[in-house]
C-alpha cells in the first residue's frame, strides 16, 4: 500500500471532475476498495456510466438522480467483473434500458496457464468474482464506443482479472483496478495473472497520458510516472522473493510474511496472493520451480 492521501469524497454525490465528466463514489469502503468504488458519468445528454459498482440501492439512486430529466443513459460500461464493479449493471439497466458493455463474462480473457490452474482446482481463487456477469455487448480490444458527445477506445488490460479493460478518452484513461493511486493492484491466481499484468502495463506505457481516473481513489495526475513506479515496484517485489528463496524453499504465505513487514494483518491474505502470482510468473520464466503440484501451500525454490 502507498502512503495515505487526502482523498475523502462525499459519498453518493456526483462531483464534476471536468466538463462532461462526473464521479460518484459508492458506499462500499473497505481495505480492498479504499473509500469505495468510483462510478464515472461521461457525457451531459447521452451518458455512459462507467463501472456501476456494487449491488447497492443507495448507489443506484445516486446514479439515477445525477442523470436528470434532460439526459439519458445510453451505455453501461463495465471494466471487469469483480463484485465491487459489475453487479449493479443489471439493476441500472432495468431502470434505464441501456445495454451493458464489457470484454466478456467472468472467465473471458483468462490466460491458458490460469485456465489450467482453475480447472485443476488446486489453487482456489475467485475472490469477489461476479460469476453470473454476462454483458449484452462484448467489447474486443481496440473497439470504439461513441455517442454524439464522446468517444472511447477499449484497451484490453488483463492481469488484475482476465476480462479487465481500460477506456481511453483521448489522452485520458479510465484505468479501473489496473492502475490506482492509493495502492498497487491485487493480482490473485487463477483469476489474476502477473505475466499478463506486466504486459498490460507495458502497453499503457506506450502512450503519453494526461490523467488516469482509477476505479478507487483519487485521479492520478502524473500517469506515466506512476506507471513507471508500478512496473518498478513489481520488479522490486520479484527481486525480494528471489532473495528470500535464497535461504531455502518456502511457500507464498511464508514469503509474504517475510517481505510484507509493514502490511496490516487484514491485508496479509491479499499479499500472499500477490506473492503467489509472482511465483507462478517466475516459474514461467524458469527462475523458480515448485515442489509438486501448484497449490496455495506449495513450496518453491530458486533454480
Amino acid at each position: 500500500m502507498l502512503a495515505p492521501d487526502s482523498f475523502n469524497p462525499r459519498i453518493g454525490y456526483a462531483e464534476t471532475l471536468r466538463p462532461g465528466l462526473r464521479r460518484i463514489v459508492a458506499p462500499n469502503p473497505s481495505a480492498m476498495t479504499y473509500r469505495g468504488t468510483n462510478t464515472y458519468l461521461l457525457g451531459m445528454k447521452e451518458i455512459a456510466v462507467i463501472d456501476p459498482g456494487p449491488d447497492n440501492s443507495a448507489h443506484l439512486a445516486a446514479i439515477l438522480d445525477a442523470i436528470g430529466p434532460d439526459a439519458r443513459i445510453t451505455h453501461i460500461l463495465v471494466s471487469h467483473s469483480h463484485l465491487d464493479h459489475s453487479p449493479l449493471a443489471r439493476r441500472l439497466q432495468d431502470a434505464c434500458g441501456a445495454p451493458i458493455h464489457a470484454f466478456g463474462n467472468a472467465t473471458a480473457g483468462r490466460s491458458p496457464v490460469m485456465q489450467s490452474l482453475a480447472e485443476s482446482g488446486l489453487i482456489a481463487g475467485g475472490e469477489g468474482i461476479d460469476s453470473e456477469f454476462s454483458p449484452d455487448v462484448c467489447l474486443p480490444d481496440n473497439a470504439i464506443i461513441q455517442s454524439a458527445e464522446w468517444m472511447l477506445n477499449v484497451i484490453h488490460t488483463p492481469g488484475h482479472l482476465g476480462n479487465h479493460i481500460c477506456f481511453a478518452w483521448d489522452d485520458i484513461c479510465f484505468t479501473a483496478d489496473h492502475v490506482m493511486g492509493w495502492a498497487s493492484s491485487l493480482v490473485s491466481p487463477p483469476d489474476g495473472d502477473l505475466t499478463d499484468f506486466m504486459t498490460s502495463c507495458a502497453r499503457l506505457q506506450e502512450r503519453r497520458w494526461q490523467i488516469f481516473y482509477p476505479g478507487h481513489g483519487a485521479a492520478i495526475d502524473h500517469p506515466n510516472n506512476h506507471l513507471d513506479w508500478l512496473v518498478s515496484h513489481r520488479r522490486a517485489r520479484e527481486k525480494q522473493i528471489l532473495e528470500a528463496l535464497a535461504a531455502g524453499p518456502a511457500n507464498a504465505q511464508a514469503l509474504a510474511r517475510a517481505i510484507y513487514l509493514d502490511t496490516p494483518l487484514e491485508l496479509l491474505a491479499a499479499a500472499t496472493r500477490n506473492v503467489l502470482a509472482h511465483l507462478i510468473d517466475l516459474m514461467g520464466k524458469s527462475h523458480v520451480s515448485a515442489h509438486g503440484n501448484l497449490s496455495a501451500d506449495t513450496k518453491f525454490e530458486r533454480r
